[in-house]
């Protein structure tokens, strides 16, 4: 009895569908599939790590808060696209990258924020590659990220400077600002991000003419007593000190030079951008210090990234990796809003057009106007000189 009700309810279920097939007329012939409406909602999977633990995590946690203001900003507005957003934790390490690339690949990361830090993106800028996933990184500044010796990362872009142009940007300022000035170098051998800029600088130092007196340089191994290459410094006349390096070491450059009552003008870069929130460190010890970033906190352009970003996270200020990190958002949504980006989009074709998008498109955002890249993934934009003045940044120029 229960077979026999079971078939006439499949032969119900048919005779039904099968009216439904010809209300459109006597013709007999079932309607089209209707073409999903253009004014459909879309999200898009956005992907990305970076250190959410461990020594660098206010790096990573800057990227990860700012991305998610941009991300609710727009998700917020009339745009038909929008976002998930998955930030997963590197720790700033090489090989959990890699394992956090896995994880983001298998939720199924359309496009990314690639990595926070340059060693992360390293080890993984091989596997954005081969799986073809437009990538662009916030603060992933070695060249290693979109191009090596032997091989061009087509879909791998940066938002920040690579650390060539850092470093001949660097140059270039003093050459302006602090002609007169006697040069010293600090710098980490055996880092990446450290050792490109100091290359970059020193040669384009010399071009200039600036009078760099002395260079020296550490290691992991030797990254907590900085009074040699101070002292030397000192000895060496040097009354202006650049710091090609991460905030962790220049906190205790600055602390060093504090107690040994040396006290030159101190010039970093973006790895520096953090250490006034760095716990246990005593801000007055970075008055006075200049960074070289293309993000200045009280920039009118900035305004009202800064005031989000303040309301969101109990008023802290935002720094640049955070900077960088809101601009990538917003460029990857301009740059799927011009292909007409839905969900009828071949998935093959995202990662094509969207590199087309970025070599061809100009972006304006909170740290830069007119932005553009290049084949090799290298943003064009112009860097600004901050200087710590009362426990903030401030525009120098």
């Amino acid at each position: 009895m229960k077979k026999l009700f079971v078939l006439l309810l499949s032969l119900l279920c048919v005779l039904t569908l099968a009216g439904c097939g010809n209300k459109g007329g006597d013709s007999g012939n079932d309607t089209p599939a209707e073409e999903p409406p253009t004014d459909e909602t879309v999200y898009v999977k956005l992907g990305g790590s970076g250190p959410l633990s461990g020594d660098a995590k206010v790096y990573g946690e800057a990227v990860r808060n700012a991305a998610q203001i941009a991300v609710d900003e727009i998700n917020a507005s009339d745009s038909k696209i929008k976002f998930e957003f998955n930030m997963a934790d590197d720790e700033a390490d090489g090989e959990k990258a890699v394992s956090a690339y896995s994880t983001l690949y298998d939720w199924g990361m359309q496009v990314s924020l690639f990595t926070v830090t340059s060693g992360s993106g390293a080890a993984v800028a091989s596997y954005y590659d081969e799986d073809q996933i437009f990538a662009i990184t916030p603060s992933g500044s070695s060249t290693a990220l979109v191009y090596t010796d032997a091989k061009n990362f087509p879909g791998n872009f940066q938002m920040c400077f690579t650390d060539p142009n850092q470093g001949i940007a660097s140059a270039d300022y003093m050459k302006d600002k602090f002609a007169d000035k006697t040069i010293a170098v600090i710098y980490k051998s055996d880092d990446v991000y450290s050792a490109g800029v100091f290359e970059k600088f020193t040669a384009q130092a010399a071009e200039n003419g600036l009078n760099v007196v002395y260079s020296g340089a550490f290691t992991d191994d030797s990254s907590t007593d900085f009074s040699t290459q101070l002292t030397a410094a000192k000895d060496a006349g040097a009354d202006l000190v650049y710091l090609p390096i991460y905030y962790q070491p220049a906190s205790l450059i600055l602390k060093q030079a504090n107690d040994m009552s040396y006290a030159p003008t101190f010039f970093g870069i973006d790895g520096m951008d953090g250490i006034l929130t760095l716990e246990g460190f005593d801000t007055s010890l970075a008055e006075g210090v200049y960074l070289l970033t293309p993000f200045a906190a009280d920039a009118e352009e900035s305004k009202h990234f800064v005031e989000a970003y303040q309301a969101k996270y109990n008023g802290e200020t935002p720094n640049q990796f955070a900077a960088d990190a809101y601009d990538c958002v917003y460029a990857i949504h301009q740059a799927l809003t011009n292909i007409g980006y839905n969900s009828t989009y071949a998935p093959n074709a995202l990662y094509s057009d969207m590199i087309a998008q970025f070599l061809s498109m100009t972006f304006d955002g909170v740290t830069g106007s007119s932005m553009t890249w290049a084949e090799n993934g290298e943003v064009s934009k112009a860097p600004k000189a901050v200087i710590i003045t009362n426990g903030v940044y401030v525009s120098a120029d």
